[in-house]
């Protein structure tokens, strides 16, 4: 029996009848945008669900809006969120399923919900915004101070772009022909690159710190979906701990990005930095030029005192040296007079002391001498009493054998020379 078979065009329109149906029409979707292009008037994208811990993707489809609807949504989106519809945002949109033949599966988009898609950027921005403060980075670039007048400037912007054109202009045709040094360091200023781009430039500025004041960091005006670049985690973490005080200047007034939070400064243009730079060097400028005047205006007031004070004395110098020689003589005069008069009563008590004290030195003198006199004599008794002498003459004599005192008879042997001393002389005789 031979089986009935559907041709594939058959089939593709069977599946487009099963799916649509009242379940898959006008219902609201959520997904992260990609590979999004403009052709003909017509949106076309795909969209994606992506695991939120490992990033790999879950689900995608592809999705269209057409024109007849595009400009509307375009418009609403970007009034809302200020963005346009671009790759790596994240949407809420009223879709409905339709299959082709040849094209296969499609969700026609007919609504958005910027609502959503702001939250979600405000949540990601707060997310990356609470771990840098848990890092304890957030606040270190926005705490450095700026030099006295910051006149060497390294600029990341991309090359020959116009906001940087802009800032070179204003910078360098300041009124006050202030003297800048600047270097472009280029980079990437939109699309996925932009970030790693910018990290690079700010590793090179790292490199030579020491040669500049600041960081500035411009892009012009454009599209706010180019600002999507900007709200990278790993680049806000490298402005936030950049050893220099870094200068924001991207987009339009009202365009924000994580990196406004993270740096020392934010302006609203390209050229508002220049202005800023500028009036900073002015306010030195001019606080210098104040000093100036303040040392001329004290310079001029001191020379009209000094002048004034030279004229005073100019007019007293005819008559000071006569006076003053006057004056000294009179108190030369005076003093003769006052030291004569205290030399008097000063030297005549001193002399009658002085002939009162040799009378008595001599006095003492005597009597001293006297004494030690009579002391002498008395000593002089007492050694003649108390001499050997004095006892020979009293009929005593000293016994001497060989030159030795004998004091006992069993001291002298048969034939020893004996020596006897008189008070009048010596006897020598032999022991029998």
């Amino acid at each position: 029996m031979q089986q009935q078979a559907f041709t594939l065009q058959q089939l593709n329109q069977r599946i487009g009848a099963l799916i649509a149906v009242a379940e898959t029409q006008n219902v609201w979707v959520t997904a992260e945008l990609s590979d999004v292009s403009v052709r003909g008037g017509h949106c076309y994208m795909e969209l994606l669900q992506k695991d939120p811990n490992n990033g790999s993707t879950l689900a995608k489809a592809r999705g269209v809006i057409w024109t007849n609807v595009f400009s509307r949504i375009d418009a609403e989106f970007y009034a809302s969120t200020g963005q346009r519809f671009a790759s790596g945002i994240k949407v809420m949109v009223r879709a409905s399923a339709t299959f082709h033949a040849v094209y296969g599966l499609s969700l026609v988009i007919t609504a958005v919900n910027p609502e959503y898609t702001m939250g979600d950027l405000l949540r990601r921005r707060r997310e990356m915004l609470m771990r840098l403060q848990a890092e304890g980075i957030l606040e270190m670039n926005r705490q450095l101070q700026w030099c006295e007048v910051p006149l060497r400037i390294a600029v990341i912007s991309a090359q020959g772009a116009a906001g940087y054109g802009d800032f070179i202009n204003q910078l360098y045709n300041n009124r006050n022909r202030l003297h800048f040094k600047s270097r472009l360091f280029p980079a990437i200023m939109q699309g996925d690159r932009a970030p790693a781009s910018i990290i690079s430039a700010l590793n090179a500025i790292a490199s030579e710190c020491e040669n500049w004041d600041g960081v500035v960091l411009i892009r012009g005006g454009g599209a706010t979906s180019d600002l999507v670049a900007f709200e990278d985690y790993d680049l806000a973490a490298n402005i936030a701990q950049f050893p220099l005080p870094i200068i924001i200047g991207i987009g339009h007034e009202r365009d924000i990005t994580i990196l406004d939070y993270v740096a020392n400064m934010r302006v609203k243009t390209p050229t508002a930095a220049a202005e800023w730079l500028i009036a900073r060097g002015n306010e030195a400028l001019n606080h210098l030029k104040s000093i100036g005047n303040a040392i001329l205006q004290a310079t001029t007031d001191r020379l009209v005192g000094c002048k004034e004070q030279l004229s005073y004395y100019g007019g007293l110098l005819p008559t000071v040296p006569h006076a003053s020689t006057e004056r000294a003589s009179s108190r030369l005069r005076n003093d003769m007079i006052t030291l004569a008069s205290i030399g008097a009563r000063r030297i005549t008590p001193e002399l009658s002391r002085l002939s009162h004290t040799a009378s008595a030195i001599n006095t003492a003198t005597a009597t001293l001498l006297d004494r030690r006199k009579d002391r002498l004599d008395a000593m002089q008794t007492l050694l003649d009493t108390l001499s050997p002498k004095a006892t020979l003459r009293r009929g005593y004599s000293i016994t001497r054998v060989n030159g030795k005192v004998v004091t006992s008879s069993t001291e002298i042997n048969h034939g020893d020379t004996i020596s006897t001393t008189l008070a009048d002389g010596t006897i020598i005789s032999t022991a029998n």
